[in-house]
């Protein structure tokens, strides 16, 4: 008997039908899944996020077939420890994988095991970044062989990890916006360079909407696409200052829509506070399996089928700057938020905050934040902000979504500060995570200053 065939999934996949005397079992298709995550792509630089500029027909086109969510958050704004926690359900600290460019530790099970065990094809088009491999064992789908692996594999799973809009931002046509009606957010410095760089990474956001969109009609073409729980997320922020390497909202923030039709209330919206850990026992109890009691996520299926309108109460975010390019030799960041108030320790908060954004070629625009700041106080405020940081930040995020008020140390918020620095100790202590400890047992980065 094959292994999709259990007592347990018998009640989803299965209609028994009586007959003559005789109970007649008829298989039903178990849902497929495919995830394509964007690299690098601010959850709100999408039409159904609210994006004026920025072009995403097709994600859009998603989000009304299906289920946006308003408050979905990865817990490292890194590549490498963001994919793992997605695909183990486990927390950068617990699963080894907090620094970035990093690996779980041996032994570590992945969506891979579980799904090849659960009779799947398991495959992976595009960027990879984790280790080691008996952790995600992935069969290797080339662009080429997509539409073999959609149409012959069945049921399967596939994740579509590109590699838009990662810097360098060169994909795209850049021609389709102009840089001088930009609307530029309060934490982004307004100058010619800024919105430069906005234009090309604008561009490759469309260019990565596209790929999304060939994909979504390969499904489709298959005859597949009523059978598949369809995930489009956006990893997290930005190469941008207070996105990628932070643990601000414009970092740990990201997009998710959920489409399976039939199932899944087309052009809905929750704000349930859902985490990347939270997605595979999620995906599992959709597709009707045992979830793993070792997990750190917890299944939001409820939400999804519309049982439910909440899910955690908190949600959590980890950086490291050790293995980073040009990071800090040790700048521990740790946060916490609720559904309105968001807390930051910065561990060690006496040094300067460095990466490869402002230290490196890791962006085109930062030298002219730092040129201007010398006359223009807004410019001055902004970088001095990003480099130099206090122990403790707290905000308002219904009043002040963008994090420039901090209100840490004011009488009227310190039950407020007390209640969420006491939450986020518990769960470091939970995750075996010791702060400024736990970072100086990674290996630095060759180029760490």
């Amino acid at each position: 008997m094959s292994k999709l065939i259990t007592t347990k999934t018998i009640g989803r996949t299965f209609v028994s039908l009586f007959l003559v005397g005789v109970f007649v079992i008829r298989a039903q298709a178990v849902p497929n899944v495919v995830v394509i995550i964007a690299d690098d792509q601010t959850w709100s630089d999408a039409g159904c996020y609210g994006s004026e500029i920025v072009k995403t027909p097709n994600i859009d086109s998603l989000a009304s077939a299906g289920l946006r969510f308003d408050r979905a958050f990865t817990a490292t704004a890194m590549c490498a420890p963001t994919r793992q926690q997605l695909y183990t359900g486990l927390f950068p600290v617990k699963s080894g994988a907090f620094p970035n460019h990093s690996k779980v530790k041996v032994g570590t099970k992945s969506l891979v095991h579980y799904y090849q065990d659960a009779g799947y094809s398991v495959g992976l088009c595009g960027k990879r970044h984790f280790g080691p491999p008996q952790s995600f064992p992935f069969e290797t789908v080339s662009k080429g062989k997509l539409e073999s692996f959609i149409t012959q594999k069945d049921p399967f799973f596939l994740v579509y990890a590109s590699n838009s809009p990662h810097l360098p931002w060169e994909d795209g046509d850049a021609s389709a916006y102009d840089p001088d009606t930009f609307e530029l957010p309060p934490y982004l410095h307004d100058n010619k360079e800024t919105r430069a760089a906005l234009q090309n990474y604008y561009a490759e956001i469309t260019d990565f909407d596209r790929e999304l969109g060939e994909l979504d009609e390969l499904i489709s073409d298959a005859g597949k696409a009523d059978d598949t729980i369809f995930i489009y997320t956006s990893e997290q922020g930005a190469q941008f200052p207070f996105g990628k390497w932070t643990c601000y909202e414009v970092g740990l923030h990201v997009g998710l829509v959920i489409r399976w039709p039939g199932k899944i209330k087309a052009g809905s919206s929750s704000d349930a506070m859902v985490q990347y850990v939270d997605v595979l026992p999620t995906l599992l109890q959709l597709c009707d399996l045992d979830i793993p009691k070792d997990l750190d996520g917890h299944s939001f299926a409820a939400v999804i089928e519309g049982r439910a309108d909440q899910h955690n109460d908190y949600v959590f975010g980890v950086h490291t700057t050790r293995g980073i390019i040009l990071g800090t030799q040790s700048y521990p960041v740790r946060s916490v938020r609720d559904t309105r108030f968001k807390l930051i320790r910065n561990l060690n908060h006496e040094s300067e905050f460095s990466n490869v954004l402002i230290k490196g070629n890791g962006s085109s625009y930062w030298g002219s934040w730092v040129r201007d700041s010398a006359t223009d106080i807004n410019a001055e405020r902004l970088v001095n902000r990003y480099v130099n940081r206090p122990a403790i930040e707290l905000y308002d995020l219904d009043q002040d979504p963008y994090e420039l008020q901090n209100l840490a140390g004011l009488p009227e918020y310190r039950k407020i500060s007390r209640r969420l620095d006491a939450r986020l100790k518990q769960w470091m202590a939970e995750q075996g995570d010791h702060g400024h400890k736990t970072e100086m047992t990674v290996k630095p980065h060759a180029t760490m200053q």
